[in-house]
């Protein structure tokens, strides 16, 4: 069972203001937005489309997961295809829980000499980091539930759904 915990409405306008925000800081230049898959995709869709300026989508998948809870252990299944060498990249992530994933993509994606490398969640839940993260642009800071919809998937299920859920029981 769950309920809506972020409606649909509130995420569309939070990622305008995203858009707005990203779009301000890279006036004029390409951006490589790094989606780091599966949960980041509707969120990746939505956020590119309020950029305004040229944006070049790659994708990246990881995974930490196994149910419910975090392994501990970041895999990455998937690389990039774009060269990210002195271009601006922008990671753009579901949510940042421990902020192991995301430090991880940071070592990994740092070490290719990015112009510019930025992060960009749409949740995220800083009484569960493990490994401090600087998230530049949040959607929502949220407490620790454990949240579906929109992306967020338990076990590959409810993805689809338009707005972001708290399960309970």
């Amino acid at each position: 069972m769950y309920k809506v915990f972020i409606s649909e409405l509130q995420i569309k306008e939070r990622i305008a203001q995203l858009g707005e925000e990203i779009s301000e800081k890279y006036k004029g230049e390409e951006i490589v937005m790094v989606v780091l898959l599966r949960g980041s995709f509707m969120f990746a869709a939505d956020l590119a489309r309020a950029i305004d300026g040229n944006v070049i989508v790659d994708f990246m998948v990881v995974s930490s997961y196994q149910g419910m809870e975090t392994s501990g252990e970041v895999r990455i299944f998937k690389d990039l295809a774009e060269n990210i060498h002195d271009r601006n990249v922008l990671i753009v992530e579901d949510i940042v829980d421990t902020g192991l994933t995301l430090t991880k993509i940071l070592e990994v994606l740092k070490s290719r000499n990015p112009k510019s490398l930025e992060t960009c969640s749409l949740l995220s839940k800083p009484s569960r980091r493990i490994k401090q993260v600087d998230i530049k642009y949040v959607g929502f800071s949220i407490e620790d539930k454990f949240v579906i919809g929109y992306g967020l998937d338990l076990d590959q299920k409810y993805r689809h759904l338009p707005y972001i859920a708290e399960m309970t029981g």
